[in-house]
């Protein structure tokens, strides 16, 4: 078996496996509970978790109703490290945190393969945080599941949600977008930046997002056009700043928390 080992382990969260646990216990057990129906997908943060650990949380505690029922995780994370055109699939048959290993759901990559945009290259995998941040927090909230990681380029909203689309599966099938906010501005601006950014995601309007409000704005105008077409509910949890959490005031990243669940029908 091929295993992409973790890239950030030790940086952006615990590197051994008792403090690591521990870790996400606590930010989870600080979260904010919801009510309602479990989400089909879910928008959180990647960051150092020093940073961005507890807005991440308030989406992940949204699952605990679905625990025992999500089998596959489609995890869709920006590109940071590779100039990238279209969305990267994984060769690897696992990825490794200090938890333990995932698999990769290697039928779900398959089911992709024919279509536009999607390629199969472990390059700009081997160093991207975006994606391995999340696997923790999936590791600890769900019983046993396969992932299909995804680094996305410069690609199309239309081509996210044809990726989408072709997984969306039923309630087995978690989707789980990866994306920081505003970027290096002050505290008070970002929190005004992160507010408009915010309705937006609310509103399903992708086209008034771009990289200056969500890092991960491709992969997120994607899910706002599926979720559109699925009648999918978003949700805001969380919005701070690294500022509200941690460090400098001057130069801080916006973090929000939301998620997406099918409309009511009541």
């Amino acid at each position: 078996m091929t295993v992409r080992a973790p890239a950030v382990a030790g940086r952006f969260y615990p590197g051994d496996e008792a403090t690591l646990r521990a870790a996400v216990d606590e930010y989870l057990a600080g979260a904010v509970t919801t009510d309602g129906a479990p989400p089909k997908a879910i928008v959180a943060p990647h960051a150092g978790y020093m940073y961005s650990g507890a807005v991440a949380a308030s989406a992940y505690a949204a699952l605990a109703e679905c625990r025992a029922v999500v089998r596959r995780v489609v995890l869709l994370g920006p590109a940071h490290r590779v100039a990238l055109d279209g969305i990267a699939a994984p060769t690897v048959d696992a990825f490794r945190t200090p938890l333990g290993d995932v698999v990769v759901d290697t039928d779900a990559r398959d089911a992709i393969g024919d279509l536009a945009g999607v390629v199969v290259d472990d390059r700009p995998h081997t160093g991207e945080h975006s994606v391995e941040v999340h696997l923790p927090f999936l590791q600890h909230v769900l019983t046993e599941f396969r992932v299909l990681p995804l680094v996305v380029g410069r690609a199309s909203s239309d081509q996210v949600a044809a990726v989408l689309e072709r997984l969306w599966g039923g309630p087995e099938t978690l989707i789980v977008v990866s994306s920081d906010l505003s970027h290096y501005e002050s505290n008070d601006v970002a929190h005004e930046h992160d507010r408009r950014t915010a309705a937006a995601i609310l509103a399903g309007d992708g086209s008034a997002l771009d990289g200056h409000d969500a890092c991960g704005v491709y992969p997120l105008r994607g899910l706002l056009v599926a979720a559109r077409r699925r009648h999918l509910e978003p949700r805001l949890l969380d919005l701070r700043t690294s500022g509200d959490i941690a460090g400098s005031t001057d130069r801080v990243v916006g973090y929000g928390a939301f998620t997406f669940t099918p409309a009511s029908t009541s």
